[in-house]
């Protein structure tokens, strides 16, 4: 459990990311791979070349260098992480945080792949288990594997809770996240303490083998990285569970206030019988607006925002809203996220900083922050820094939050 600590931080702030991501080297995964799939490993591996500018040349031992990830963090504010996967599992198509779900058909190779990549975490986390909150990551094509995961990384310290992939509208072997057959996933966690994690880059359809096929996928990656929240919300799961908690991360959060009013604009249409020409049946209205399960139910990973995604803290809710470096990747703040942070907040309150920056994250990822005041009273930012307000763009920076306003 977290540790009360003092409504704001008179000295330094303990930074918490709210989103950071590592993983194993290809090396490393076949060690954890159960032994009579090692060989198939070997040749999946010997055709495979991965795209990815940061799993590629020397920055990519930032997945797995312990001393190294500690090192970057430290020097950047940062004492504590909330690890989401980052590199390829075996048998995965491509990095694991926008890789498409598997068929059926690959359901039994990817999931000894992710199996891997979860028993990797686990001692990954356990070299800092006070610093290091790990999410682990199931698939939802077999629910009995999915629950027996979840018990086995609450039992093995990923206190992170599960990344549970969107499913693409076009993934024919899945039924919506909404379906009541993952009921028995939502109440294991719900009864673990575990968050369920939704991360942006997955959920989208094959744009087919087109020259705007990528271009496309850019654009409409933030629509179904949102998907799921109404999913979530108005297919009745935070209903059945109002325990269960519900992280959304490197999705924005400027669309959030707009969205949760949309919904609850609509909620008031169901409860009247209709919209337009769209009728309702009166069981299908959820008893409580989609705004209150929101606030009930749901914490936004806010990653390297900018100005205006940080303006929208209040509209979401001070508790509800958390920051996160995106760690490791290209676009993420490090090195410069005390800039970033003075850009986008220098004007707010010290008291909600320490909520967007600190305790939100221990209360949703269980961190003691007794045991993190020690790193923080050495590298944390100042209050003072963080109220300064930052300009410009510092050179070699290449994260959005500089650029957007």
């Amino acid at each position: 459990m977290a540790v009360a600590a003092p409504s704001a931080p008179t000295d330094r702030y303990t930074i918490i990311s709210a989103d950071c991501h590592g993983g194993g080297s290809s090396a490393q995964y076949r060690e954890y791979l159960v032994a009579n799939l090692r060989d198939d490993y070997d040749a999946w591996r010997g055709g495979y070349k991965n795209p990815y500018r940061d799993l590629q040349g020397d920055g990519r031992t930032r997945n797995w260098d312990d001393a190294r990830r500690w090192q970057d963090l430290e020097a950047d504010g940062q004492v504590a992480e909330v690890l989401f996967p980052n590199t390829v599992p075996p048998f995965f198509p491509t990095g694991i945080v926008i890789a498409r779900p598997p068929t059926n058909a690959e359901y039994e190779l990817r999931w000894a792949g992710i199996q891997a990549h979860n028993r990797w975490l686990a001692d990954f986390v356990a070299e800092a288990p006070d610093r290091r909150a790990g999410i682990a990551q199931i698939f939802l094509n077999n629910v009995d594997d999915a629950v027996k995961e979840v018990h086995w990384a609450r039992e093995h310290g990923l206190r992170g809770g599960i990344l549970v992939p969107n499913i693409p509208p076009d993934a024919v072997d899945l039924d919506p996240i909404y379906d009541p057959k993952y009921d028995p996933i939502w109440a294991a966690c719900q009864e673990l303490g575990m968050p369920v994690n939704s991360h942006s880059g997955t959920g989208l359809p094959d744009y087919g083998k087109y020259p705007a096929a990528q271009v496309l996928w850019v654009i409409e990656t933030p629509y179904f990285a949102h998907r799921p929240l109404w999913f979530m919300i108005m297919g009745g799961v935070f209903e059945r569970f109002p325990g269960l908690k519900f992280v959304m991360t490197e999705g924005g959060a400027a669309w959030v206030p707009t969205t949760i009013k949309q919904l609850d604009g609509l909620h008031t249409a169901m409860a009247m019988g209709r919209t337009g020409e769209v009728g309702f049946d009166k069981d299908s209205v959820l008893p409580l607006k989609p705004s209150e399960y929101f606030a009930r139910n749901c914490w936004i990973g806010a990653s390297f925002p900018s100005p205006s995604d940080g303006a929208t803290r209040t509209k979401i809710g001070i508790d509800k809203y958390m920051w996160g470096s995106d760690y490791p990747h290209h676009e993420g703040a490090t090195p410069f996220s005390k800039e970033s942070l003075r850009r986008a907040f220098s004007e707010v309150d010290a008291a909600e900083m320490h909520k967007i920056l600190t305790t939100n994250a221990a209360h949703v990822y269980g961190f003691d922050l007794e045991k993190l005041a020690p790193y923080a009273a050495k590298v944390g930012p100042t209050v003072e820094e963080l109220h300064t307000p930052y300009e410009g763009v510092p050179k070699g920076a290449t994260s959005p939050c500089f650029y957007q306003p």
